[in-house]
């Protein structure tokens, strides 16, 4: 595991695009596994820059969206559909064909998820695989548990994770409750991991994922496990961790 110690959120996304950048350069074919939430937006900001300035081709893209509210209609703006749109779809030459997020409104889980999971399977697998991490060391919506979840899978949202979702809605009530994501095993078959991670309220989830014990109650401690992961953190989130110089 490779850890870039940034000085902010700015800096954090620079050199977090600057990876999947080269990525898109050295295989512009490439498979991307992309995220929503805060986390990476400033970096979508700087792909989109990159993009207009001549410097990003991503007409042979492919992506391969982590999660989506079950429940949540593409069109509705909350949902990751309408996300991904607003932050990077829409303003760079990607494919729509060639854009794959789970469908929130396929009533039958087990459908869906077998769905979703052949979709990716037809991708030939992804290349990179973009991670935010929540603050109970969720990544995706595989939320604490017992053991580490497989493919892809309808998950109850923690009420931690409804709680920090919920500035995004009127109110908690309105966040929905499940979700589709990607599980463990999927998002760990990835050749290439990135980490994008900000903020001192993310602090004790970066110590828990990266340096405790691998256990499936700090789903992001998995990762460890992984032969290429990088982890991109501003100064803050990093604050409780003890890197070298």
């Amino acid at each position: 595991m490779k850890i870039i110690r940034t000085k902010d959120y700015g800096e954090m996304s620079r050199k977090a695009a600057g990876i999947i950048s080269a990525q898109v350069i050295m295989k512009p074919d490439c498979v991307l596994g992309l995220a929503t939430g805060s986390s990476p937006e400033g970096t979508y900001e700087k792909l989109v820059e990159w993009y207009n300035q001549g410097d990003l081709d991503f007409g042979d893209v492919t992506t391969v969206n982590l999660d989506e509210y079950r429940g949540l209609p593409k069109e509705n703006d909350q949902s990751y559909y309408c996300f991904m749109h607003r932050h990077l779809f829409d303003y760079v030459n990607i494919n729509p064909d060639r854009t794959f997020l789970p469908d929130g409104m396929n009533e039958d889980p087990d459908a869906e998820c077998a769905r979703y999971e052949e979709v990716i399977r037809a991708t030939g697998g992804v290349d990179l695989q973009l991670l935010g991490l929540g603050r109970n060391g969720h990544i995706g919506f595989n939320e604490p548990g017992e053991f580490f979840e497989k493919g892809t899978h309808c998950v109850d949202l923690h009420p931690s994770t409804i709680e920090a979702n919920k500035r995004f809605f009127a109110s908690a009530d309105d966040v929905p409750k499940q979700a589709y994501s990607m599980g463990i095993q999927t998002i760990m078959n990835a050749k290439k991991i990135l980490v994008v991670v900000s903020g001192e309220d993310k602090a004790e989830a970066v110590k828990n994922c990266f340096f405790g014990p691998v256990t499936p109650k700090v789903p992001g401690s998995i990762l460890q496990m992984h032969p290429d992961v990088t982890v991109v953190a501003d100064e803050a989130a990093l604050s409780l961790c003890s890197l070298p110089e």
